[in-house]
């Protein structure tokens, strides 16, 4: 470490930040982690306004109070969504805003620190997506970086060389090729058979062998992050659904089983691609070194069925769960905002 280098970390408060379609994690040098729902809301008219006392709603609030919001879910497969001309929605950019806002707020910065953060952003997200990230985080950060979200968590757990990365979360599935390098493109595969995916294949699954049952889009989440499991032996789902109005209980145990495992293929084939296109040399390295991570990691059986796929597909592997899914990526983004140099940095001001 220079001697100058303590000054130039004097006054700084380091954020790394997971920028999820469904939920948002910062972790900060202070010692703060918070997480919020990715979901944003203002008040439709005068009445809503009266009632909930508020201007803009966050996270489970919003969802909460729905039906008396202009509701906003900013990320779309884990980048900020854009209208049918390609161009940025202004909307959902002031949501995206919004949200960055309370997540920084919520890492309690003081007054005279400034803020430097690193956004994990889907591993092929688009230059376009990028540029948009960058311009909801500018009117709320001094300096800004962003990073693949399964680099961060493979950087945060200081497993950076033949590492392949599974980050699931709600709009994408991340895969990510660590070899002791930075990953580059080629090192990088992004797919939406997320938890998103999950939600609708169930919803399909649901309809199909009980049409009577009601639910809504919501009520699908919760019931698959309660319930998710690809287990060859799985518990007994029972869930109460209305029927009518009138609660009823159905036995959802094969549908919940049945939409999650359709997960586990196209992961298995996005493997096969980076470990066919690795050096021969080290390819049963690669596979036995696989990091299961994000929200959708905490899918009850995931790894262990991972496995056996990635046996009968490519003759073996090893997978390893992360302890943390929900912070894995933000602890990751906030330690490679520590290790940084200081020219790495975009400056917004």
């Amino acid at each position: 470490m220079s001697e100058d280098e303590p000054a130039k970390k004097e006054g700084v408060l380091y954020m790394g930040i997971d920028l999820g379609t469904s939920r948002t994690s910062v972790s900060a040098s202070n010692g703060v982690r918070e997480t919020v729902e990715s979901f944003v809301g203002y008040p439709k008219d005068p009445v809503a306004r009266k009632l909930l006392k508020k201007d803009v709603l966050f996270g489970a609030e919003a969802r909460k109070h729905r039906l008396s919001l202009d509701f906003y879910r900013p990320l779309e497969k884990g980048v900020l969504k854009f209208n049918e001309s390609g161009e940025e929605d202004k909307n959902e950019l002031r949501a995206a805003q919004h949200l960055i806002q309370e997540t920084i707020r919520l890492a309690r910065p003081r007054k005279d620190e400034l803020v430097y953060a690193v956004i994990g952003a889907p591993a092929q997200a688009s230059i376009h997506n990028k540029d948009a990230i960058l311009q909801a985080a500018r009117e709320t950060v001094d300096s800004v970086m962003l990073c693949s979200e399964p680099f961060s968590v493979a950087y945060g757990l200081d497993m950076l060389d033949d590492v392949l990365v599974i980050d699931i979360g709600a709009g994408t599935v991340d895969l990510c090729r660590m070899h002791g390098t930075m990953p580059e493109d080629a090192d990088q595969i992004t797919m939406t058979t997320a938890g998103d995916f999950v939600d609708a294949e169930l919803t399909k699954e649901i309809r199909a062998s009980h049409p009577e049952a009601q639910f809504s889009v919501q009520m699908i989440k919760d019931l698959k992050e309660r319930f998710a499991t690809v287990e060859e032996t799985p518990s007994p789902v029972i869930v109460s659904l209305p029927v009518n109005g009138k609660p009823t209980d159905f036995d959802l145990t094969k549908e919940v089983r049945t939409a999650a495992q359709r997960i586990v293929a196209p992961i298995v084939e996005g493997l096969g691609r980076l470990v066919a296109t690795f050096d021969p040399e080290f390819q049963d390295r690669l596979k036995n070194r696989v990091l299961l991570a994000g929200g959708g990691s905490q899918i009850r059986g995931l790894d262990s069925a991972i496995e056996r796929e990635m046996h009968s597909m490519l003759g073996g592997g090893k997978v390893i769960r992360v302890e943390e899914p929900i912070y894995g990526g933000a602890n990751g983004a906030l330690k490679i905002a520590h290790d940084m140099p200081e020219e790495y940095w975009e400056k917004l001001k």
